[in-house]
């Protein structure tokens, strides 16, 4: 196995994309699968699977292929949801409110421990989808941090307002941002940041389709 900091990130990006598809596999009462069957279903060759799971060592077994229950749990320690992980909503607007709702981060062992907006008129009010919580103001986000162990936070405010709000993230304590903001954040290297632009996917598909149009 090597060191983390020398794997491929497409490797680890497809991590999750295996991840989904053995677990649709596992809903559906398969119970071993070769890296031959779990290529295909993804669009990728079973040296490619072969590769990226060798980066984290070895899970296959000789004339059997992978037990899917065991590399469930095996990909699930190597990506850190294998266990509950709390994070925390920045942004209470209409994006945070959606996010809110999504059942998603529970079901990947991610729970929503706080929600901080810099709107002081919202402080107290709950959000739909997350009845254990109440809107915090952004000095309370430190408390919060520390007291529940968190790492991981999710921004979901206007562009203009980003930046501040991930800089006051990081001075809480976070070490991670899921980015909803369609602005590159700024931030120290050892932050990890991950942005999702919804309009950044559609332009590109929109590119896809047109060319396969003409």
């Amino acid at each position: 196995m090597t060191g983390r900091d020398s794997i491929p990130a497409p490797a680890v990006q497809r991590l999750s994309l295996y991840l989904r598809q053995l677990e649709a596999l596992q809903f559906s009462g398969v119970g071993t699968v070769s890296s031959k069957q779990l290529g295909r279903s993804l669009g990728l060759s079973d040296a490619q699977v072969r590769k990226d799971l060798g980066y984290f060592g070895q899970f296959g077994h000789p004339g059997v292929g992978y037990r899917v229950d065991g590399l469930i749990q095996r990909v699930r320690g190597i990506l850190g949801t294998d266990k509950v992980s709390n994070v925390v909503l920045v942004g209470a607007g209409n994006p945070g409110r959606a996010l809110a709702s999504f059942r998603g981060f529970s079901k990947k062992g991610f729970e929503v421990v706080g929600i901080f907006d810099s709107d002081s008129s919202l402080a107290g009010q709950p959000l739909a989808g997350l009845p254990t919580c109440v809107i915090q103001p952004m000095r309370e986000m430190a408390v919060v941090v520390r007291t529940k162990s968190v790492r991981l936070g999710i921004l979901a405010v206007p562009a203009p307002s980003a930046q501040t709000a991930a800089a006051e993230m990081v001075a809480a304590g976070l070490r991670g941002i899921l980015n909803f903001a369609p602005i590159s954040l700024q931030t120290d290297p050892s932050i990890a940041v991950s942005t999702v632009d919804l309009a950044v996917h559609l332009e590109q598909l929109s590119f896809q389709m047109t060319g396969s149009a003409g």
